[in-house]
């Protein structure tokens, strides 16, 4: 074949490759860079031209995790023991999000049979991998729902008979005091019993429940002074109730149950003193909200939202808090059962729970409940079709990994440069190395010694004129009640759907001075 020949069907071929909707990536014997596809260049962020000729470990491109597995993967296929693999590891992006990869690896062959290259093809699964965590979640605690609905029901039909005979034999004892102690024992042991019972059917979701149309506010107002005295003097009790909500379609007394449940929490995480806010709205979860919620179903809910000034919870132990029996209290300090039955009751109510947590802060806890269908439901803001977009380089600050994912793809989207950072140390380098940062939109509570108002106030200061914007998983009225922001400062409470934070994201370019 002449060599013109052979020069024109490689160019063609490199073509196909670079504009493949394929992710393409070859590497040399060495393991560099020799072929980067357009839709590499899209995936990760980088350039071709910056990457041929290096090693993954000259840039931050495999997870430190993950680099011992993937050497060796690619010594196999160099070495000639396999001609082709799939690894399975995560990668960094060029604005440090982490992406779950797998890579279809095979060898080139001269026609020796000597390997010269190795072709990779990558597909990128993080969201099947986070679609896949959350449905294990799910499975789990339904397993979990349905042995110890199984086991409570056998437990009750023991009970009663021993309730039954035990309220006999006291009855029959009357003129042996002695023996009728014995039998009272019995009788209240069978009560406790069926008490501990009828908490795990909660969970289980098999609890008989009378949902009707209520009035949440009423109900929070007339439960103000029953929880002031339960919570005691050294707690501030804050109600801040929304307006025009439509009735709820719950069991009056689950709900209750439910709050004054949460409140208790409240209190034993703060036990010198703190702030308790309680509030109710009416909101509209989207179709974005329920992709990254597999269980949840898109629509109009009354929220409670309950948020305290506890010690917060680790992240390690915030996906077992609704176990049956798992409690972050000390031994004997409570049963494990309390948000069991909230998970239960709200589940059951085809409502849906969501638990936000800092350690050393606090912790929110949001019960979305459905509304009555036969009520007149306000109007709700549903998110207009072609959200406000804009061009300006945004720095998006946010120690939770996958909503920093979520949100650099939207805002990306939206038509802004991101630039991306887990931490306030991490954020203030990219600040002192560029001067083009129009926005930086931050998480309030973050961990490494700079929160969200101290990064702020100290970007700010190297850079006159930044615009700021906050974002937290508590609701912005006990944010405010709780110290951690000023009153008037734009706070994009999560969780958040596209077009509130496109909304917000303009409001603060263009309002604030």
């Amino acid at each position: 074949m002449p060599q013109a020949q052979k020069k024109h069907i490689l160019e063609t071929l490199t073509a196909h490759l670079q504009n493949s909707p394929l992710t393409v990536v070859e590497w040399d014997r060495d393991f560099r860079v020799t072929f980067w596809s357009g839709q590499a260049e899209q995936i990760f962020g980088w350039q071709e031209e910056e990457l041929l000729g290096k090693h993954p470990t000259d840039w931050r491109f495999m997870h430190e995790d993950d680099e011992t597995s993937v050497s060796e993967v690619m010594r196999n296929l160099v070495g000639g023991g396999v001609p082709r693999n799939i690894s399975k590891n995560r990668n960094y992006t060029r604005d440090g999000q982490v992406l779950h990869c797998e890579w279809y690896n095979s060898v080139l062959t001269d026609a020796s049979g000597e390997v010269v290259s190795v072709l990779s093809l990558v597909q990128d699964v993080t969201e099947k991998v986070t679609m896949e965590e959350q449905l294990r979640q799910l499975q789990k605690m339904e397993a979990i729902g349905q042995l110890t609905g199984g086991v409570a029901h056998d437990f009750n039909n023991l009970l009663t008979v021993i309730l039954g005979n035990g309220e006999l034999l006291t009855e029959m004892l009357g003129d042996q005091p002695d023996l009728a102690v014995l039998a009272e024992t019995v009788t209240n042991a069978a009560r406790k019993g069926a008490d501990l019972t009828h908490q795990l059917l909660a969970f289980a979701r098999q609890q008989p429940l009378q949902p009707q149309p209520i009035d949440v506010n009423t109900l929070l107002e007339t439960t103000r002074e029953l929880l002031g005295r339960t919570l005691g003097e050294h707690i501030q009790l804050t109600l801040d109730l929304g307006r025009d909500l439509p009735p709820a379609l719950v069991d009056t007394g689950q709900l209750e149950s439910a709050i004054l449940n949460l409140c208790l929490n409240a209190r034993d995480a703060m036990p010198e003193s703190g702030h308790l806010t309680i509030e109710s709205s009416f909101i509209f979860l989207d179709q974005d909200y329920a992709d990254m919620h597999t269980e949840v179903t898109p629509g109009n809910y009354v929220l409670v939202a309950i948020s305290d000034t506890g010690e917060g919870i680790p992240s390690d132990r915030l996906e077992k808090v609704f176990e049956p029996f798992f409690s972050t209290k000390g031994p004997g300090k409570g049963s494990g059962l309390g948000l069991s039955m909230v998970f239960g009751f709200v589940k059951q109510s085809r409502g849906h729970i969501k638990i936000y947590s800092e350690v050393g802060e606090g912790t929110t806890v949001r019960m979305y409940l459905p509304p009555s269908p036969e009520s007149a439901a306000p109007t709700t803001r549903r998110p207009p079709a072609n959200p406000k977009s804009g061009t300006e380089t945004i720095l998006l600050v946010e120690d939770d990994e996958l909503v920093r994912q979520y949100a650099s793809t939207q805002l990306s989207m939206l038509g802004y440069r991101v630039m991306v950072a887990s931490n306030g140390l991490e954020a203030m380098d990219i600040v002192n190395q560029h001067d083009d940062i129009d926005l930086l939109f931050t998480d309030v509570v973050m961990p490494g010694g700079i929160n969200g108002p101290t990064l702020a106030r100290q970007a700010c200061e190297r850079r006159p004129g930044l615009k700021v914007l906050y974002t937290s998983g508590y609701t912005q009225n006990a944010i405010v009640h709780h110290g951690r922001l000023d009153e008037g400062v734009l706070l994009l409470s999560k969780p958040y759907h596209r077009a509130e934070l496109a909304r917000m994201v303009r409001q603060a370019l263009e309002e604030q001075a």
